[in-house]
């Protein structure tokens, strides 16, 4: 399913490619916990432990939006694949064990490095936590029900991001018991115009799919987080735009407001100054939080993100012992 030129391209980023149409990359912030140098936000939001999250797809070839933000490679992916949603798409639990095992096997230096913990390294040998999300559209992922009710099996959590076109996908997830740990939906634009000049979304009636999963939010008995990525002079404006969208979700749900970053194939369509700074990202945040009546919970100003919820509730930051 790895076209010649794409499976070069992806190995020279380090990817490992697991199978027909997956794939595993450690994380940067992954390295950075190892070797002391901080943790991504996801541990001080939400208490994900940095050094034993795996970053995986099970969908590496296929997105069915082209965003011009995406420092993916995404000009090789196609719109669709009939495999991954036929019966031939790869077994869960393969994709599971393959990547698992690719994951601790790019992390073996660490181990012999004199610098790292050794308690703190052999923590790293138990993966607790499953990112969804590192290229590609995991809900073109026929048998995505079963890649995360196997996880859960397994004892390990699970952080899916999809990007809002996929409604029927989060039905699925809904009625065969197998809604993520915690859910990200993109969230783009604050209207059809601009979400079809950024995400360049391949199907037709996108904007109705996505006025379609943020309307099943509040149906989904888990944690439930939008995101905007701010891209300068492309999406940072129309604020109660955004904030009519964010009310459709009902309560409970989170947002993190956060800046594009200048990194990857992404250089190839903006230039650095569509990133915006910390302080502009907490502007923009402040000011949704005061449209919705909500609060700004945390912020990690290295990573350009902020949190906002409607008010902080006990188990945000969960527990893995």
């Amino acid at each position: 399913m790895f076209t010649p030129a794409y499976r070069a391209i992806l190995e020279r980023q380090s990817y490992a490619l697991i199978g027909n149409h997956s794939a595993v990359e450690v994380c940067g912030w992954t390295k950075k916990s190892l070797r002391g140098e901080g943790t991504c936000y996801k541990q001080r939001f939400y208490g994900i432990q940095s050094h034993q999250c795996c970053q995986m797809t099970p969908v590496a070839i296929a997105c069915d939006q082209k965003c011009v933000f995406c420092w993916r490679a995404n000009e090789y992916f196609s719109g669709r694949h009939p495999i991954i949603e036929q019966a031939e798409a790869d077994d869960p639990a393969e994709i599971i064990d393959g990547c698992i095992a690719a994951h601790l096997w790019k992390l073996t230096g660490f181990g012999g490095n004199d610098n790292i913990d050794p308690a703190h390294y052999a923590e790293t040998q138990q993966v607790r936590h499953f990112a969804i999300s590192l290229t590609g559209e995991p809900t073109l992922y026929r048998r995505l029900p079963e890649l995360i009710r196997e996880l859960h099996h397994r004892g390990i959590s699970t952080f899916l991001v999809t990007n809002s076109l996929h409604p029927e996908v989060l039905e699925r997830l809904r009625d065969e018991d197998a809604l993520p740990t915690q859910l990200y939906l993109s969230v783009d634009a604050p209207d059809a115009a601009t979400w079809k000049r950024i995400d360049v979304p391949l199907l037709p009636d996108y904007w109705e799919r996505v006025q379609r999963s943020l309307a099943l939010l509040d149906d989904l008995p888990t944690r439930r987080v939008l995101r905007i990525t701010l891209v300068r002079g492309w999406n940072d404006f129309d604020i109660p735009g955004y904030a009519a969208l964010i009310r459709r979700t009902g309560a409970g749900t989170m947002i993190e407001v956060k800046s594009y970053m200048w990194l990857g194939y992404s250089r190839k369509r903006l230039g650095n100054e569509q990133m915006l700074r910390h302080t502009e990202v907490r502007d923009f945040a402040e000011r949704l939080a005061a449209e919705l009546g909500w609060q700004l919970l945390d912020e990690q100003p290295i990573s350009r993100v902020v949190l906002l919820a409607e008010r902080d509730f006990a188990g945000r930051i969960m527990r893995f012992d």
